[in-house]
């Protein structure tokens, strides 16, 4: 009983330490439970991120893998257009080398022939040497002459200086001026004036009996005076000259003209009236008719009246009775030439050389 008083006394006390005891251990338990939740929290997360790590990786490697296939597909086209465009580059290449080969070959060989070019520069260029040197000769002949000229004229003019200075000739009594008796040598006047003949007095110039007839005339006013021309001389004109004939046979040679100028306009015209009229004249053949009834086989065959007619053949069936279809002769497209015209050319072989003969 004693006990139950003292317990009875120390109920206070115990319900403090009861309460306080109570409330530590829960402040242990929540602590304890904080705690837990905490490690739960940190250990989910740590899974939860390394599923979302390894989910990560698992996409990355396919769509590394789906990338290098669509690359791969993509390169592969790129390549396979890269080659086809290589292909067709080369292909284009290769057929323009064949083609301008080919062109090369057949503009020289048919339409500019090289060959022929040649020739013809060659023998031009022959020609021409030929000439200048002709031309140089005739220049040095003419430069002579003309030197020639010039010092026959200088000896006329000295000579007649020489005449007209005769009275200064020297004599046995007097010197003349170019005999002075200073110098050792008299001068080359003084024996030009010996050789020299005297001026005669002058006369009147004679007129024919135009000049006069014109002088007397009351147009003589009018009327000119020309000077009496050169007589002819029978000497051969110098330089590199070509034979008249030669000439005017080249001058007056026949007309060549080309194709198309040759051609007539109506030609197909007149080659279909020349066919039909050929057509119209042999409709008749010439060898007896076979007959095929056997009761008049041996009696001969005898020909129409039309046929066998002075004037003509029967015109029926052939000229008013025949269908022609003119808007098919003409066609809508231009004509063209084979070739194409070059007025070089035209001149090759045709060229004249000094004999008056083609190339």
């Amino acid at each position: 009983m004693a006990s139950f008083v003292k317990l009875q006394s120390r109920s206070r006390e115990i319900k403090e330490e009861y309460y306080q005891r109570n409330r530590v251990a829960e402040e242990h338990r929540m602590n304890e439970h904080n705690a837990a939740v905490k490690i739960q929290s940190w250990f989910r997360g740590c899974r939860v991120r390394a599923y979302i790590r390894y989910l990560h990786k698992l996409m990355t490697i396919i769509q590394k893998w789906w990338r290098g296939f669509l690359a791969r597909k993509v390169f592969r086209q790129m390549v396979q257009t890269a080659r086809s465009v290589m292909k067709m580059n080369f292909y284009n290449a290769m057929a323009v080398r064949i083609q301008r080969r080919w062109r090369g070959f057949y503009v020289r060989k048919n339409i500019h022939n090289f060959y022929a070019l040649k020739r013809y520069l060659e023998g031009v260029d022959m020609k021409n040497k030929i000439v200048r040197k002709e031309l140089e000769e005739f220049a040095a002949m003419k430069e002579m002459e003309r030197h020639k000229k010039c010092l026959e004229e200088e000896e006329r003019k000295r000579n007649e200086q020489a005449r007209r200075m005769h009275h200064l000739l020297s004599t046995v009594q007097v010197p003349g001026v170019f005999n002075s008796p200073y110098r050792q040598f008299p001068d080359p006047m003084e024996r030009r004036i010996q050789t020299a003949r005297p001026l005669s007095p002058r006369e009147p110039k004679k007129r024919d009996d135009y000049q006069r007839a014109v002088s007397f005339s009351p147009y003589a006013s009018v009327i000119p005076t020309f000077k009496p021309l050169p007589p002819i001389g029978s000497k051969k004109p110098q330089g590199p000259f070509r034979d008249t004939a030669e000439v005017l046979q080249q001058r007056y040679k026949p007309l060549e003209p080309t194709l198309r100028v040759a051609t007539s306009i109506n030609c197909l015209e007149e080659a279909r009236e020349e066919l039909r009229r050929e057509e119209c004249q042999r409709r008749i053949q010439d060898k007896d008719f076979i007959k095929v009834c056997i009761s008049h086989k041996d009696k001969p065959y005898e020909p129409s009246v039309h046929s066998t007619t002075e004037y003509g053949p029967n015109p029926f069936g052939t000229l008013y009775f025949r269908e022609e279809y003119q808007e098919k002769w003409k066609s809508s497209k231009d004509f063209r030439t084979v070739f194409p015209p070059c007025t070089l050319f035209e001149k090759c072989g045709r060229t004249y050389s000094r004999s008056g003969e083609t190339v």
